[in-house]
């Protein structure tokens, strides 16, 4: 991850709530072995038609919103199956965060985890954000800023709480394994003390494969 303390972006609105990870990123992507190739996935059913030509009345097919990289979207987005496919997927398409007034929690933790900035503020506030995206017809421009959790429009300005470890995270740039890494020296000495206490149980599964070889 990179660090991030502010994200300037150009937001606009998908008012669909329970808007789950298959119609984030269908089944039929899941098949690679690798992350790349998602973007194409990304909210197929709503870009595509049967035939696979784009649908220009959707708003991410229209060039008043290439440059939309920040979704205000519905309660509930990112429910359903637990597939980071779909984070990688918005990612890919240039996505840097996600608006709404809740999210599903799987979805919170592997968005989160990957670098993609999830912002909670109540519902009278999402809609205030969404109602200016229409008002404008286009994307509006839009300030994250990490550092002192605000939201910040040319109309609005919303707080936002955010646990100390995500925002610590993007603050230094560190994913999961990077912020555990951060803390090595308490692990290695609390892994002593106890193997001090329990000398048996340390290397205990490379003990085994050495009396199994």
């Amino acid at each position: 991850m990179h660090k991030l303390s502010k994200i300037h972006g150009h937001a606009a609105a998908l008012r669909i709530a329970n808007f789950d990870t298959d119609q984030v990123m269908p089944k039929q992507f899941l098949r690679g072995i690798d992350k790349s190739g998602l973007a194409q996935g990304l909210f197929y059913d709503l870009r595509f038609d049967e035939h696979g030509e784009p649908k220009q009345n959707f708003f991410l097919n229209q060039a008043a919103y290439a440059g939309t990289d920040v979704l205000i979207a519905g309660s509930n987005y990112g429910c359903g199956s637990s597939r980071e496919h779909a984070v990688w997927g918005m990612q890919q398409f240039g996505f840097k965060a996600v608006i709404a007034s809740s999210f599903a929690e799987i979805f919170y933790s592997n968005a989160m985890g990957n670098g993609l900035l999830l912002v909670v503020l109540p519902e009278d506030q999402v809609q205030a954000l969404m109602k200016e995206a229409d008002d404008k017809g286009a994307p509006i421009s839009l300030d994250i800023d990490i550092e002192n959790l605000t939201v910040r429009t040319i109309h609005h300005e919303f707080p936002f709480v955010m646990s100390a470890r995500h925002r610590r995270m993007f603050l230094e740039g560190l994913d999961v394994i990077g912020l555990t890494l951060k803390y090595k020296t308490e692990i290695d000495a609390f892994a002593q003390k106890h193997w001090n206490k329990q000398a048996w149980v340390k290397d205990v599964a490379r003990k085994a494969m050495d009396r199994l070889s």
